[in-house]
């Protein structure tokens, strides 16, 4: 049986998609971007910036389920150009602690509505 998990402190869907979903004892969290919440709007242009936004995000979502950061198994991180991974990376770390979850990271050729990153997560529910 499957659950959706949604709330305000993260942006609401702008398609036919769930903000997360969960089965059994996993979440999985769809793709944040860097929108604010309340104004549905780029946080900023700039990579690290943007980043903070979409942890703050994925970190609202996972709230809602009663979690936490430490909870994340998988992370997939979607950039504009891997020239930003390490400016991205330290920022995606300053949310985490050790053991980190598993991630990959790659580089497409455009994100939606423009944006420098955007953060896909699987969360176990212990």
């Amino acid at each position: 049986m499957k659950k959706i998990i949604e709330t305000s402190n993260a942006p609401q869907a702008i398609g036919p998609y769930s903000q997360a979903v969960q089965v059994e004892n996993t979440l999985y969290i769809s793709g944040q971007i860097p929108l604010d919440p309340s104004s549905m709007e780029i946080v900023s242009e700039d990579v690290e910036e943007q980043t903070k936004q979409v942890m703050k995000n994925v970190g609202a979502i996972i709230q809602e389920a009663n979690l936490d950061y430490s909870h994340l198994v998988k992370t997939t991180i979607l950039l504009k150009s891997m020239d930003d991974f390490t400016k991205v990376n330290e920022i995606y770390a300053s949310f985490l602690e050790e053991p980190y979850p598993a991630r990959a990271a790659f580089e497409v050729s455009k994100l939606p509505k423009d944006v420098q990153v955007e953060i896909e997560a699987v969360a176990y529910i212990k």
